[in-house]
């Protein structure tokens, strides 16, 4: 029998050559976006020391690869947090739809602050506080014809920036990594379970979403335009137009909130394209509207509806989250014990990083092109304006959220503190008791090797630990958002608000720490900009691709516009693969490292039964247990986790080691007794192989943490299972 050997790298790979460990590797099937690989004749055996023929899967030009899709990940991260928040509620299937349908509506909120950003921009700034002064507009000639346009038709003109950019998103939504040949089957929306054919196929709900957020999108614009020009008219036709924006947008929250976009049906079909394109027609009408000429006009402060807009969004958003957290809180009764902290909680915290990154990306870009505009000369209580200078400013609540960003940035670093001292001194005498019983020749090493050995699974263990500080975090984020929107509703800004309560002593500080956290907010957004330009060929900045791959890892069920799901094309291509392998008797070791662990776990679940009797899985790094199992418990759960095991007939290793801060056990905790066969799946190795120097080395070995390479028990491992096919019985 011959045996192939798929190796299935974790995120950040290193190419083909270094999964394969051979110099020179030529690709057998797949194309230069994921492809398998094996050793190209004449450079190196094409099988290991025993045999088994090498082959690798390499998926991560999936992901990133080009500049301009990395920096278009980097620019659409609100989305994609916003996404994945779904996959981390506590329940799935039809007890989980409450807790579906508020991440869903949290999601749209973030297209209507992506719309709102770009009306700060071009109709609030430019057409509308620009247009109006001399000064702003004095020596820019793109902009200074603007001045003898009435302020109607101004913001007409400028409103085809929004509509571009709600364009480009559209566009964006629609781009999929299926290949044609998994399109000849009906289009699906997506499953509950990992081990349903459709769970990585949701093209039906995809299009509905994509048709419900364009809506958004545009009502989001229209009533941006509506909010300043039906009030001043005060005529039927203004108000009528109004009317219907707000029932268009509620008319897309329903279709979002109602079980039946998750069903196949073409009656939400039919809704979702409706509502799509009645949103396009009354845009039109919109835009004809705020052409018709008006009495003159005087455009002064804010443009009228902006502020209140950009304020009840964010109200509206921390009104979502609260509901999300007490669904959640209620749902997280159905998991079982024991009941990992974090467990069904990472769906609000992750909604509010998402939210929080979407404020900073407007205020960042609506505070930078406001002090371009203005010369500098931004107004403050406590700074008043020059002579004739433009009062250019943010909505309030930009201002509140500078200031919330400026005391999370403290938070963040305090807890990072808080992260590396508490407890410091347990986890080492702990690792250290663990190096004493693992090698009996700690006594005769240097005490700096014994030293790095503990501290490198302490640093380990530090990972497993953080459930009751980041809840924490939490709670005080939760708490500094709530007060951020109450204040943004009420009015006053925190530099007036401080004014009104301590006088100039505590507006000055106040106001510094705005404006800081105006700086900080703009620094991110760049400094973002530019780890998304340089991070998919800069090894220095890894972590960014390794965010893009987990993240992008489930399918889009909340957010249409986030990144597509590599997984939607690799799951299917990996089955294929092992099925045409498998044809012939032959078998296939599935070998996954880290992330590659959890795609081979998820094929494993895809494979028919004929298939799954010539195929054994090898896992190592993985995170399908410390990680996966409490981060989305609905999906990855213990039960799912067993279904592998059963499915392979328990051919099923995992290597662990106490040095690796992201793989870890799979069924360790879960085990029923030694006749359960999950207690045959987890195997330790140590790390490093010995303390001392070797007798055949001139240094001792390293510590490999995550990193695996493969060694001896890599090598065991593979024999191992390879014998489980000649005896199935044991």
């Amino acid at each position: 029998m011959r045996v192939t050997e798929i190796r299935v790298h974790g995120v950040a790979d290193k190419g083909p050559e270094s999964i394969l460990d051979r110099p020179i590797v030529a690709r057998v099937a797949g194309d230069d976006n994921a492809g398998f690989y094996r050793p190209r004749p004449g450079f190196g055996t094409p099988a290991d020391r025993d045999g088994v023929t090498l082959e690798a899967y390499r998926w991560s030009r999936l992901t990133g690869g080009t500049a301009t899709r990395t920096f278009s990940l980097v620019l659409l991260l609100p989305f994609m947090l916003s996404n994945i928040a779904v996959w981390m509620l506590p329940v799935s299937g039809r007890g989980g739809h409450a807790g579906r349908a508020l991440c869903r509506l949290l999601a749209a909120t973030m297209t209507a602050m992506y719309v709102l950003s770009t009306v700060g921009v071009s109709l609030d700034l430019i057409a509308w506080q620009c247009a109006a002064y001399p000064r702003c507009l004095e020596g820019r000639r793109e902009i200074s014809w603007l001045g003898g346009v009435p302020p109607g038709q101004r913001l007409a003109l400028l409103a085809v920036p929004p509509i571009i950019a709600i364009v480009l998103i559209w566009r964006l939504g629609a781009r999929t990594w299926q290949l044609p040949e998994d399109g000849n089957h009906p289009p699906g929306v997506g499953a509950d379970r990992l081990d349903a054919p459709a769970f990585w196929d949701a093209r039906t709900l995809l299009r509905r979403l994509r048709s419900v957020h364009v809506a958004v999108a545009l009502g989001t614009l229209d009533l941006s335009l509506l909010l300043a020009l039906a009030p001043h008219d005060a005529t039927v036709p203004g108000w009528l137009l109004l009317a219907a924006d707000v029932a268009l947008l509620a008319g897309a929250a329903v279709l979002l909130c109602r079980p039946a976009i998750e069903r196949r049906g073409e009656q939400d079909q039919r809704s979702s394209r409706a509502i799509r394109w009645v949103a396009v027609a009354l845009t039109a009408l919109t835009l004809g509207y705020a052409l018709l000429p008006r009495p003159p006009w005087q455009a002064e402060g804010i443009l009228p509806g902006y502020g209140v807009l950009a304020a009840g969004l964010f109200a509206g958003q921390v009104a979502l989250l609260a509901m999300l957290g007490l669904v959640v809180v209620v749902q997280r009764r159905a998991l079982p014990r024991p009941l990992f902290l974090l467990a069904g909680l990472g769906a609000p915290l992750l909604t509010t990083v998402a939210i929080g990154l979407g404020v900073a990306y407007d205020a960042g870009l609506t505070y930078g092109l406001a002090e371009y505009l203005d010369r500098g000369s931004s107004p403050t209580p406590a700074r008043p304006l020059p002579p004739g200078a433009p009062p250019l400013s943010p909505p309030i609540a930009f201002r509140w959220a500078t200031l919330g960003f400026s005391l999370a940035t403290l938070l963040v670093l305090v807890t990072a503190v808080l992260i590396l001292r508490f407890g410091r001194n347990r986890r080492r005498r702990e690792a250290e008791e663990l190096v004493r019983r693992d090698y009996p020749e700690a006594s005769r090493a240097a005490p700096e090797r014994v030293r790095a050995v503990r501290d490198a699974i302490a640093r380990a263990v530090l990972t497993d630990r953080l459930g009751p500080l980041l809840a924490a975090v939490y709670v005080v984020l939760a708490l500094l958002t709530l007060a951020a929107a109450g204040l943004s509703v009420i009015g006053p800004g925190p530099g007036a608000l401080a004014l009104r309560l301590g006088g100039e002593p505590l507006a000055r500080p106040v106001i510094f720490v705005t404006d800081l956290g105006a700086l900080l907010i703009g620094l991110f957004a760049m400094v973002l900009a530019a780890m998304g330009l340089v991070a998919y060929r800069s090894g220095a900045i890894r972590l960014v691709g390794v965010l893009w791959e987990l993240a992008t890892f489930w399918p889009r069920a909340a957010h249409p516009l986030a990144p597509p799901c590599y997984v939607e094309r690799a799951v299917p291509e990996l089955a294929r693969r092992v099925g045409q392998l498998t044809a012939n008797g032959n078998g296939v070791v599935l070998s996954g490292q880290s992330h590659g662990s959890v795609l081979a776990a998820a094929t494993v679940l895809q494979l028919p039964d004929h298939c799954r009797r010539r195929v054994a899985l090898l896992t190592y790094g993985a995170p399908l247990g410390n990680r996966y199992r409490r981060i989305f418990p609905a999906y990855v759960s213990d039960e799912m986790l067993r279904e592998v095991g059963s499915r392979l007939a328990w051919r099923w290793i995992n290597l662990w080691r106490y040095t690796d801060a992201v793989g870890g056990p799979v069924f360790v905790p879960l085990v029923d007794g030694p006749d359960d066969p999950a207690a045959r799946v987890d195997r330790r190795v140590r790390d490093p192989k010995g303390l001392l120097i070797p007798p055949t080395d001139t240094v001792p070995p390293p510590v490999q943490g995550h990193r695996f390479t493969p060694d001896d028990d890599f090598q065991a491992a593979i024999r191992e299972l390879v014998e489980r096919w000649e005896r199935p019985n044991e």
